[in-house]
């Protein structure tokens, strides 16, 4: 008897006993601000998130990583990235990284499930060997792109093409909302209701670059800032995308069969139109602003709706959380081995969160000697070392200029890292406290915008905290280096950016 039989026979006893598993539709939003959702800030068009968030249970702690890569990895594996070395930030296209082979993805447990498991949009898990890649990670289909930051129609990333259908090279010049859009309603259309369906939908919107068809801008036609009046059409854009599918779902009788998760991947960028007011900072900062995402779940299995849960959750709870919601279970080994912790009865009754504590990141490395980490216990927030270049409160009609050029992903990072290394040493030299000093200590409570600095007044928890983080660094492992591979270059495939040179 093969393994196929044996597990659809493991599945109808399931389905006997349980009923059918619900199907899971994991909605992700690149770079999209706290403050850039109807539900958060009436001025954004966004009916139909808000038709979903508002009837489900909106999320109000619901944290992940400062920038995409590590988040990913968070959803995908449930351990945190500082134990996987993808702490630093983003995979860039050109390094050979990636999510470690050795530690198994959500959807391969899902398979095991019995499930029918696809991807559409955007992967930035590594791509550099054909082992990282989606179709080999457990995902039965995969339409999309590998890396980040790509034009949205001509799909160009840097001098290569990023554009994908399974292992193929793909060429399609439609904005990639409407194309990732339309692909999901073609799985759910197409989709064999005797299996469940696990559905991952990592948009690119709303990420740089600012690009969306006039029609969406024009709804917007009061705000003056032209990045921000962009921004915001794009996001309006990707609202009408998950109608159309929240619609296909209902057409095809799996609406009430289904749980739907959204979640940004990390906080807006100030400089690009995002906004996460009146939270601090933004995108690739520890702060509130860079790693509390705008998030909800909607749909079958929620006991109770219609609410916002503030109960704590972290990217990295995830994983077992969807293993549970799909009607299975970690072995106990495994989950002895994660980071992540089952929420699932929490979210789903409104019960107490089973999370007392996370790690907003751990990276030693960068802007050494300070290092960038933070940690949240019970209602402390401990920044420890640098948490990154934007350190204000944005109003939504402000986008942040920066000499940085942001054109560049690589080259973007690299300039503000040179650029806060100036002003630390400067800081020091000067004898100047607070953030530079690499300190700040905040009761989320009752400050959840982080105004308060009260590391001074309570040195014993600043101790607590640092303590903590350091039997965190037991578990450390360093990144690998940034360094540019020249055997991927896209002129070796065709003009394409591919997999098979590490």
């Amino acid at each position: 008897m093969t393994n196929f039989h044996i597990l659809g026979i493991l599945l109808t006893s399931f389905i006997s006993v349980h009923g059918a598993p619900r199907n899971i539709i994991f909605i992700a939003a690149d770079d999209l601000g706290w403050n850039d959702v109807g539900f958060h800030n009436e001025d954004m068009i966004t009916p139909n998130i808000d038709k979903l968030a508002n009837r489900g249970v909106i999320l109000n702690s619901s944290y992940v990583q400062p920038v995409c890569t590590p988040s990913r990895h968070s959803w995908m594996t449930g351990v945190y990235p500082f134990k996987a070395g993808l702490q630093r930030g983003v995979i860039f296209p050109d390094v050979a990284e990636c999510s470690p082979l050795n530690l198994t993805f959500l959807p391969q447990r899902l398979q095991q499930l019995g499930y029918a498991t696809h991807i559409v949009g955007k992967w930035h898990l590594g791509d550099c060997n054909w082992n990282c890649t989606p179709t080999y990670r457990g995902f039965d289909s995969f339409l999309g792109y590998y890396n980040g930051m790509e034009d949205y129609y001509t799909k160009i990333r840097n001098n290569g093409i990023d554009f994908h259908d399974g292992e193929k090279p793909l060429q399609d010049t439609a904005y990639s909302t409407f194309i990732y859009a339309q692909r999901a309603q073609n799985i759910i259309e197409e989709h064999n209701k005797s299996r469940p369906l696990f559905l991952y939908l990592p948009f690119q919107a709303v990420h740089a670059p600012i690009e969306v068809p006039q029609r969406f801008e024009d709804m917007y036609p009061h705000i003056q800032t032209d990045t921000r009046r962009k921004y915001c059409g794009m996001v309006s854009a990707l609202d009408e995308a998950i109608g159309n599918i929240t619609k296909t779902l209902i057409n095809n009788n799996m609406m009430d069969d289904t749980l739907i998760i959204f979640s940004a991947d990390n906080g807006g960028m100030v400089t690009q139109g995002g906004n996460n007011y009146p939270l601090r900072g933004g995108k690739v900062t520890l702060f509130e602003g860079g790693t509390r995402g705008a998030a909800f779940i909607f749909g079958n299995g929620l006991a109770k709706s219609g609410y916002t849960y503030d109960g704590m959750i972290h990217a990295v709870d995830w994983h077992p959380t969807i293993v549970a919601a799909a009607g299975g279970e970690l072995p106990h080994k495994e989950s002895s081995t994660i980071d992540g912790i089952n929420q699932w009865e929490a979210l789903s009754t409104g019960s107490e969160s089973k999370r007392t504590e996370f790690v907003y990141n751990l990276d030693n490395e960068q802007m050494a000697p300070t290092g960038h980490a933070a940690i949240r216990v019970g209602k402390y927030k401990l920044i420890d070392g640098y948490p990154g270049p934007f350190r204000s409160w944005y109003p939504p009609d402000q986008v942040t200029k920066d000499e940085c050029d942001c054109s560049d992903e690589r080259e973007y990072y690299n300039c503000l890292q040179k650029r806060d290394t100036v002003r630390l040493i400067d800081a020091q030299e000067k004898g100047l406290g607070g953030m530079w000093a690499g300190e700040g200590l905040y009761d989320l409570t009752v400050d959840p915008n982080e105004r308060n600095d009260i590391s001074k007044q309570h040195p014993d928890i600043v101790k607590e905290l640092k303590d903590k983080l350091d039997e965190y660094r037991k578990s450390y492992v360093t990144p690998v280096p940034d360094t540019p591979v020249p055997a991927s270059n896209p002129d070796n495939y065709d003009g394409y950016w591919m997999p098979g040179w590490c």
